[in-house]
C-alpha cells in the first residue's frame, strides 16, 4: 500500500473569510434540495456524516475521499464487511440517470416489479437515437418522427413513475446531470458508462446496467464489489496547448483499458485546484476507458464557482459546512499511487482503435510513419459529453478565431457536437458558435452522435482506410462510422481543431507552422478560454418534463404490435440440474466489448424490443475456427450460419449453449442488452478469461452464469466444435465450478475448473431465473 501525503486543502480565502468550516460547526441538518428541478428530495449530509462516524470507529483508520463518499452510503453502518477489493457494499444511492437507449429496457423492467413509483429520484434523458446527417435542427427533427412511438412510451412512463424527463434537443445525459443534478458527496448510478462524469462535481457516479437501476428505483440497495482505491496526485499547473483531457490521457496510457478494473481513481494534490469543474468532468468520464469503477475530484473552490454559474449557490453553501470531508483524510492510504507533474505534462493523442495507446504530441508524427496510420485527416471532431463545456468551446473558437485571421480555414471536414442546450444557447449567444461554423463546422444536435455511432458519414466508404480524430471518449474499432478502416484518435478539442485545420496527422501545433493566405509561415497561438460565460449561462430552449400531480390517470404507450418497444416476459427458472452436452455457440477469440456482443448504431432504435435487437448478438465477435465475426458452425445441422439465428435454432430444439471468450470480455458501453440478449436467445453460461465488471454483474442480474477459466491457460484446450458439461448443482459462494470439455476429435474428455464472483443473494438470482423474478418473488408476486 502507498501513503498518499494530503495536499494542501486549505482553499483560497473568500472575501476575508474563511473557505471551510468543521462538520462539527457545520448546519448539517440544513434542507437543501438537490435539485432546482425537483421538490422534496434533499441532501442528507447529516445522516452521510451519522454514517462516517460510525465506519470510522470499525475502521480506525485514514479513509480516502472515495470511501467516505462509499460509507457514507452503507445500507448498513454497524454491520457491513467492509474490505477493498474483497467484500460486496450495500449502497443506498442519492440519484439514478438513465439515457433514453438503456431507459427503455430499464423502464420495461421496472413495470415487472409492479410499484405505483419509483422510490429513488431519477431522471430520462433523451440523446442516444439521434443520428448525426446534415446539422441540428433537421437531424433532430428527423429523429423525432423516427423515435416517436419509443419517446412517447418514455415520456408518458416517466410521467406515470414520477420520473423527471428529459426531452430529445436538451442534450446529453452527463452534460445535463453535472449541469443540474451532480453534487459534492453524493452517490449516483447511471445506465451508461460515462456516468463517471459527474466526479468533477466531487460525486461518486457510476455507470451500471439497466438492472442495477431498476434494483435502486424499486427501493432495494445497490450492490457493488467494495472498490480498490488508485490515487492519482496531481502537481504543478497546465499551460499552453495542454488540457485537462492531456490528464486522463496519459493516465490510460499508464493503466491501459484494464487497469483500472476494479478500482476507484482518485485525484488529489494541489494540482486538482488549478482545474475547471468542467475539466475535471472531462478527466472522470474518460475514466470509463481504463475499466475504473469511477474517477472522482476533491471539492474545491472551482467546483463551488461552477454550482453558483448553474444556479445551485445553495448547494455549494451547504457542501461548505460539509467540507472537511469532501476530500480524503491525512495519511489516506491508496491501492497503487500514480503522480503526475502538470507543469511537465504534454498534450497527448491516444489511439488508433484503442483509448490505451497514448502518444506524446512531440512523438506523435514519428508514430505514424512508423506505423503507417493514413496520415491525411478526414474528419475532425469536437463535442460529446466528454468535451463540450464552456472552456472547451472558446479554447477551440480561439484557435479558429486565430487562423481566421490568417485567412485560413478547416481543411478537413469539421463536425460541433454541444453537449447540451445551455451549452449551444450561450455559445451562439456569446458568439463561439458563429466562429466554429465560419471556420468550416458543421454544428449537430445535442446528443451523442458520431461519439455513438449515431453518425450517418457518407466522405468514405466502407473498408476504406482513413484517420479522423475526435475530442470524444472511445475509439474501439467501427465505433464512430462502423468503418473497421478508419484510424480514430482521440485528443483535446484545442488539438482536433489545430489538426483539422492543417487536414493532417502530421502538424505539431506547438513547433509547426502554417502557411498564411499571402504564403507567410505563422505559428498559432496557444489556446485561450474562461472556465465559466461572463455572463451566466443562458438555459435555452425548456426541453423539461416534470411529472404530473395527477399520475393515476397517465396510461403508459406500448402498442403490441410495435418493432421498437416490447413488454417482458420473465425468464425461466433454473432447472436444477447440471447441463450436459452443451455446444459452444462461438469461441471468440480477442477484444469482445459490448459493441462486439450488441452493436450500438443502427441497433439503437431496437434498445426497448428484446426479440428484435437479438438479431445483433455476438456479430461483431471473431470466431476462432475461421477468424471471421457472424459466422458460425450449427452443431446440430453442421451448416455455417449467422450467431443469432444459430442461437435461434438451439434454443427451437431446446438445446441450451454457451459462449467461450477472452481476456476482459464485455469491456465497454454499459449495455445490459449484451447480457439480455444471449439469455433470451437461450444462452447458460459465458466463460472466459476475465471480464469487465459491469458486464460480469449484467449477466448475473438476467440469470447467465458469467464464469472464469480459474487457469487462464485453459482457454487454449477448448476447440469450438467440443461440447461441454457444466456442473451447475456445484455453484456455491467461494467454491469453484467444474465444466467437462467432451473434444470433438473424439479424445478423453477432461474437466476443467472455472471460478466465479457470486455471492449468497446472487445464487438466488441464478436460481429463480434473474434478478428481477427474485424482486418479484420477494414482493410476493
Amino acid at each position: 500500500m502507498l501513503s498518499a501525503r494530503a495536499a494542501a486543502r486549505q482553499l483560497p480565502r473568500l472575501a476575508g473569510r474563511r473557505t471551510f468550516a468543521t462538520v462539527q460547526d457545520a448546519p448539517l441538518t440544513k434542507k437543501v434540495e438537490m435539485t432546482p428541478w425537483e421538490k422534496g428530495h434533499f441532501i442528507n449530509y447529516q445522516k452521510m456524516n451519522e454514517n462516517l462516524n460510525i465506519v470510522r470507529q470499525r475502521l480506525n483508520r485514514p479513509l480516502t475521499y472515495a470511501e467516505k463518499i462509499l460509507y457514507s452510503h452503507l445500507d448498513d453502518p454497524h454491520g457491513q464487511d467492509i474490505e477493498r477489493g474483497k467484500s460486496y457494499l450495500k449502497l443506498r444511492p442519492d440519484r439514478v440517470a438513465c439515457q433514453d437507449a438503456t431507459a427503455q429496457m430499464a423502464i420495461l423492467q421496472f413495470m415487472s416489479a409492479g410499484m405505483p413509483s419509483v422510490a429513488t429520484p431519477t431522471t430520462v434523458h433523451c440523446d442516444h437515437l439521434i443520428e448525426a446527417q446534415i446539422g441540428g435542427e433537421k437531424d433532430l427533427e428527423r429523429a423525432q418522427s423516427i423515435n416517436k412511438e419509443v419517446y412517447d412510451f418514455l415520456s408518458t412512463s416517466c410521467a406515470k413513475y414520477n420520473i423527471g424527463f428529459w426531452k430529445p434537443g436538451s442534450g446529453i445525459i452527463h452534460q445535463i446531470v453535472l449541469e443540474n443534478y451532480a453534487f459534492p458527496g453524493g452517490l449516483m448510478i447511471g445506465t451508461d458508462s460515462h456516468t463517471p462524469n459527474a466526479g468533477g462535481l466531487g460525486m461518486v457516479a457510476v455507470g451500471v446496467g439497466g438492472a442495477d437501476a431498476v434494483d435502486v428505483m424499486a427501493n432495494l440497495p445497490w450492490e457493488v464489489k467494495a472498490p480498490k482505491i488508485i490515487g492519482v496526485k496531481l502537481t504543478g499547473e497546465m499551460s499552453g496547448w495542454t488540457a485537462p483531457k492531456d490528464i486522463i490521457l496519459k493516465v490510460a496510457g499508464i493503466l491501459t483499458v484494464k487497469g483500472g478494473t476494479g478500482a476507484i481513481i482518485e485525484y488529489h494534490g494541489p494540482g486538482t485546484n488549478g482545474l475547471s469543474c468542467t475539466g475535471m468532468g472531462t478527466i472522470c468520464n474518460m475514466g470509463a476507458e481504463i475499466g475504473a469503477t469511477t474517477s472522482l475530484f476533491p471539492f474545491n473552490d472551482r467546483m463551488y464557482d461552477y454550482l453558483n454559474a448553474t444556479k445551485r449557490k445553495d448547494i455549494g453553501d451547504f457542501a461548505r459546512s460539509y467540507a472537511a470531508e469532501l476530500h480524503e483524510d491525512e495519511g489516506a492510504e491508496y491501492d497503487e499511487l500514480i503522480e503526475i507533474n502538470l507543469s511537465e505534462l504534454e498534450p497527448h493523442i491516444n489511439g488508433p482503435f484503442t483509448p490505451d495507446l497514448a502518444t506524446p504530441i512531440s512523438q506523435f508524427k514519428d508514430a505514424v510513419k512508423a506505423n503507417k496510420w493514413p496520415e491525411e485527416l478526414k474528419v475532425g471532431l469536437i463535442g460529446s459529453c466528454t468535451n463540450s463545456s464552456y472552456e472547451d468551446m472558446s479554447r477551440a473558437a480561439s484557435i479558429a478565431e486565430d487562423a481566421m485571421q490568417h485567412g485560413l480555414k478547416a481543411k478537413s471536414m469539421f463536425t460541433v457536437t454541444p453537449g447540451s442546450e445551455q451549452i449551444r444557447a450561450t455559445i451562439e449567444r456569446d458568439g463561439q458558435l458563429k466562429t466554429l461554423e465560419d471556420f468550416g463546422g458543421m454544428v449537430l444536435a445535442n446528443a451523442c452522435g458520431p461519439c455513438i455511432g449515431q453518425w450517418d458519414r457518407r466522405d468514405v466508404k466502407k473498408g476504406e482506410p482513413n484517420s479522423i480524430i475526435s475530442s470524444y471518449n472511445r475509439n474501439f474499432t467501427g465505433r464512430n462510422d462502423a468503418n473497421p478502416a478508419t484510424h480514430a484518435f482521440v485528443t483535446s478539442p484545442d488539438l482536433v481543431v489545430a489538426m483539422t485545420l492543417a487536414g493532417s496527422l502530421n502538424f505539431n501545433p506547438l513547433t509547426d507552422t502554417l502557411k498564411d493566405k499571402d504564403g507567410n509561415d505563422f505559428l498559432l497561438k496557444a489556446p485561450t478560454g474562461e472556465g465559466l460565460p461572463a455572463n451566466g449561462y443562458d438555459p435555452g430552449r425548456d426541453t423539461y418534463q416534470a411529472p404530473p400531480e395527477d399520475r393515476a390517470s397517465v396510461s403508459v404507450a406500448v402498442s403490441p404490435t410495435s418493432d421498437r418497444l416490447q413488454i417482458l416476459e420473465p425468464f425461466d427458472a433454473w432447472n436444477g440440474k447440471d447441463q450436459m452436452d452443451m455446444p459452444i455457440l462461438i469461441k471468440a477469440q480477442g477484444k469482445t466489448t459490448t459493441d462486439h456482443i450488441s452493436m450500438a448504431g443502427p441497433w439503437l432504435k431496437y434498445r426497448g424490443h428484446l426479440d428484435n435487437i437479438s438479431n445483433n448478438m455476438l456479430i461483431g465477435a471473431i470466431n476462432e475456427a475461421n477468424g471471421e465475426a457472424n459466422k458460425v458452425k450449427n452443431q446440430t445441422t453442421g451448416e455455417t450460419d449467422a450467431v443469432p439465428a444459430t442461437a435461434r435454432d438451439y434454443k427451437k430444439k431446446g438445446i441450451k449453449w454457451v459462449v467461450i471468450g477472452d481476456w476482459n470480455y464485455g469491456e465497454g458501453s454499459s449495455r445490459e442488452h449484451a447480457a439480455l440478449e444471449p439469455r433470451h436467445l437461450g444462452g447458460m453460461a459465458v466463460i472466459v478469461r476475465s471480464f469487465a465488471r459491469i458486464h460480469e454483474t449484467n449477466l448475473k442480474k438476467q440469470g447467465m452464469l458469467p464464469l472464469t477459466f480459474a487457469e487462464p491457460a485453459d482457454y487454449d484446450k477448448i476447440k469450438p466444435d467440443d461440447k461441454v458439461d457444466l456442473m451447475c448443482t456445484e455453484l456455491a459462494v467461494g467454491k469453484p465450478m467444474t465444466m467437462r470439455v467432451h473434444p470433438a476429435d473424439g479424445s478423453k474428455a477432461f474437466d476443467i475448473k472455472l471460478d466465479h464472483t457470486y455471492n449468497e443473494p446472487q445464487v438466488e438470482w441464478f436460481k429463480n431465473g434473474s434478478a428481477l423474478n427474485t424482486m418479484a418473488k420477494n414482493a410476493g408476486q
